[in-house]
């Protein structure tokens, strides 16, 4: 893994969290009315989660990237980066938009987009697609959360 290519996939993910961080807003009067179920993490969790996250899909990415080149590198950066825009775009539509069952297909995509990701980055290094499992496991939960909200709170 080269440093320029870490810099930049590190560029594209910190864009990422800061941009859905910044349309989070757990403390509105919205999402606290929202019935949530009991297993869900507490605030504190998700940062602590994301951060590493985030972490594994730059080192990822630049793994990825650097085992590759031509048509194959294109197709790796441009699945790289609708993952990383359907990430956000969770975030958008969840919290920003107020809309938990778009959201639900939404993440839906981004799971999709998971898989191809993942797959792309094994074919061109092991431990990159390795180092995405964690992303895809949080993101299941994630859907299986959302899922969970949306059935809960149906009938407002």
């Amino acid at each position: 893994m080269r440093l320029p290519t870490l810099v930049k996939t590190a560029a594209a993910v910190t864009v990422t969290a800061a941009a859905g961080t910044a349309v989070n807003d757990t403390s509105n009067g919205w999402y606290r009315r929202l019935r949530k179920p009991s297993w869900q993490p507490p605030p504190v969790a998700f940062p602590l989660v994301w951060t590493p996250l985030y972490a594994l899909i730059a080192v990822a990415g630049a793994r990825a990237l650097d085992r590759t080149s031509g048509a194959e590198r294109a197709a790796f950066t441009r699945a790289y980066a609708l993952n990383l825009a359907l990430n956000f775009g969770w975030s958008a539509l969840f919290f920003k938009a107020r809309r938990p069952t778009v959201a639900l297909a939404e993440i839906a995509a981004l799971n999709a987009s998971n898989v191809a990701l993942i797959r792309r980055a094994a074919h061109a290094d092991t431990a990159a697609g390795a180092a995405l499992a964690p992303y895809v496991a949080w993101t299941l939960f994630a859907t299986v959360l959302n899922g969970a909200i949306v059935r809960l709170n149906s009938d407002r």
